[in-house]
């Protein structure tokens, strides 16, 4: 994958779709603190990436700190000082709903293209979008793939619908009055995985049932029928924060599920077309270009230089932000090695793979050309308000010691494991420390 054609495809499908503790933060003063603009073209060019929650919320309840940040973030007029994107792995619901709920929740507009869900970046894969796909998780699924550009949707409902015998589990939800006659549906093409349903035995039987059938449920297993039909799956999070002091399972934990109820039937691992949502890397690529829009609006005329991204997850948040930093290093290194070439075209292996993970396209357009100048860099900052808390011990150096008694690697199974991407650039209290910190280190000046 060519990282100029990549963005190329990025930006325009972006604009088509939107248009219409290794370093320890010194400790900042409790003093609300706002901050005054400078040139873009001087000091300050920098973009902030938000995780939602655990960062400004716990479940329904807003996170105190958060709401004096965001006012501290606007000038006046209600106009934001910087480039500011939601990056969340959550997915039950429409961009529009989400930045309704962020505006009320931080007095603050917050508009649709300001916010990334897990399973935003799905619209750059349109090899999928004309193929019959099942969608599972739970809220407005069938509304949420059509958005983003899938046409032939099967929700989980319809399929049991469609095949009134396969979903046994709960006693309840069996037919009662003999075998109703199957309906049938066209065979399923792919399945995308949003999120965490709400019926995991459900979900498990019936995705398992078409990953089994080559997508016809009505046939009869065939576990020696290997490679199965491609799977998209958005939000690798295993644990995440609402109001309960423990975290509380995601998506992750529905895939570790899924994952070895297939291998323990089949013999095979379960395959991934794609893994989206944070810690990936198309997932902060994509999240830079909607930085880079939120730029063009404010009129800044030069590139954004650091993106900063706060978050409480040291497994998706922190991994994610310093995988991507990791990238965004060895794809500089490329470019300065085909500096002076003449032959173009060449392409950049930094895209393809990072430190063992394979970033694929996965049926992702590609559009040749672009001039767009990646950021330098991308600072991880860990806020204690959510997944994360100082007491956690830490993960061991060596990765064939990850798994003990006490220390477990929270990480999706074909993510390779290394500790140096756990370690976040700064340590902080919250969010409203954690901006006051990127401020001061941009050399923006408290009014």
């Amino acid at each position: 994958m060519q990282r100029l054609k990549y963005f190329k495809s990025c930006w325009q499908l972006l604009k088509s779709s939107l248009e219409g503790a290794a370093k320890q933060a010194n400790s900042s003063s409790s003093i609300s603190r706002s901050y005054s603009h400078l040139p873009p073209q001087g000091p300050g060019s920098f973009g902030l990436l938000f995780d939602i929650d655990g960062v400004l919320v716990r479940g329904r309840t807003p996170i105190p700190a958060a709401k004096q940040c965001f006012r501290n973030l606007v000038d006046r007029n209600g106009k934001y000082k910087v480039p500011v994107v939601f990056v969340t792995n959550a997915g039950n619901c429409m961009r529009q709903t989400k930045a309704e709920h962020l505006s009320d929740l931080l007095e603050v507009e917050v508009s649709p293209d300001q916010v990334m869900l897990s399973h935003s970046p799905l619209r750059m894969f349109t090899k999928f979008h004309k193929m019959c796909v099942l969608v599972s998780g739970q809220g407005p699924v069938e509304e949420v793939a059509h958005n983003l550009g899938f046409e032939d949707v099967v929700t989980i409902d319809m399929l049991r619908e469609a095949y009134p015998t396969l979903d046994v589990v709960d006693h309840s939800r069996r037919p009662k009055d003999g075998i109703p006659p199957t309906k049938g549906l066209r065979p399923i093409d792919a399945v995308v995985l949003f999120g965490e349903p709400i019926r995991w035995e459900t979900n498990l039987q019936l995705i398992t049932d078409v990953l089994l059938t080559n997508g016809n449920p009505g046939k009869s297993w065939n576990s020696t029928q290997y490679p199965h039909i491609p799977v998209l799956a958005c939000n690798m999070d295993l644990l995440w924060m609402a109001e309960a002091k423990n975290p509380r399972f995601g998506h992750g934990m529905f895939l570790v599920c899924l994952e070895n109820l297939y291998k323990k039937v089949t013999g095979y691992d379960l395959k991934y077309e794609a893994l989206i949502g944070k810690p990936s890397v198309v997932t902060y690529n994509y999240a830079e270009l909607l930085i880079r829009q939120q730029a063009e609006n404010l009129g800044w005329t030069t590139p954004v230089k650091r993106l900063y991204a706060i978050g409480d997850n040291p497994m998706a948040d922190v991994y994610g932000a310093n995988l991507y930093d990791r990238y965004l290093q060895t794809s500089r290194c490329s470019r300065v090695k085909m500096q002076g070439k003449s032959v173009g075209g060449a392409v950049d292996h930094a895209a393809e793979a990072v430190d063992g993970q394979k970033v694929k396209s996965g049926g992702a357009a590609g559009v040749s050309g672009s001039e767009e100048v990646p950021p330098e860099g991308c600072s991880s900052i860990l806020v204690c308000t959510g997944v994360y808390s100082r007491d956690q011990p830490e993960l061991p150096s060596d990765p064939a010691q990850t798994v003990t008694e006490h220390r477990i690697f929270h990480g999706h199974r074909d993510f390779h494991f290394d500790p140096t991407l756990l370690q976040p650039s700064y340590v902080v209290e919250d969010v409203k420390e954690a901006v006051e910190l990127v401020f001061q280190r941009e050399g923006w000046l408290p009014e």
